[in-house]
């Protein structure tokens, strides 16, 4: 019975570890480019889909070639989705100088509809933080209304520690971000865009 208690007291007592992509504010994560860009039409960033595989409220890590571990004390402040979707949505705002309306009322105005879909969000604490999504970039309402859809794959190093590992995923993320907002400033523009390479 004593030990059976202090078994449920070491238990009780674990401590929580809650985690955000969202990088802290006024921190680039993407590397800044070399001369600002003239401000984009605002942007619409749509629900961001992510594999069932990960999108659990603890944070998913590999182990091994093939295993995975559910990290019980590790876990995402908000549901994984909406933790993508707000850290690009930060990011995208810095990079194309323009704002998410996404909820707000509709206008006639030139508007950029971002969509993506997260095939891949691999974590392996100690080696690298991927992410491999489906993007599209939609320019609604402008002079010539066009549309692109591309593929992207980012992989970050990291060092050991679970907050080493969710500063890759940000940096990923900031990377992920750099290469929409490039399409979505051509098309905003009106000038040709295409997907990033490999």
């Amino acid at each position: 019975m004593a030990a059976a208690g202090l078994l449920l007291a070491a238990c009780a007592s674990a401590p929580m570890h809650y985690y955000t992509l969202v990088a802290p504010a006024g921190e680039a994560v993407a590397s800044p480019s070399p001369s600002p860009s003239p401000s984009s039409p605002p942007f619409e960033l749509l629900p961001v889909g992510v594999p069932a595989q990960v999108d659990q409220p603890q944070l998913v890590v590999r182990e091994g070639g093939q295993g995975v571990a559910l990290l019980g004390g590790e876990r995402w402040i908000a549901p994984l989705g909406d933790e993508v979707r707000s850290a690009l949505s930060a990011d995208l705002a810095r990079e194309l100088r323009s704002a998410d309306v996404s909820g707000l009322p509709g206008s006639d105005k030139p508007l950029l509809r971002i969509k993506l879909d997260l095939r891949r969000f691999d974590s392996a604490p100690g080696s690298y933080a991927l992410v491999e999504a489906a993007w599209s970039v939609r320019l609604l309402h402008g002079t010539q209304p066009a549309m692109l859809a591309c593929t992207s794959r980012v992989s970050e190093t990291v060092g050991p520690g679970y907050p080493a590992l969710v500063q890759g995923h940000q940096r990923a993320i900031g990377q992920l971000a750099v290469q929409i907002a490039d399409v979505a400033r051509a098309l905003g523009s009106g000038r040709p865009a295409a997907c990033p390479p490999g």
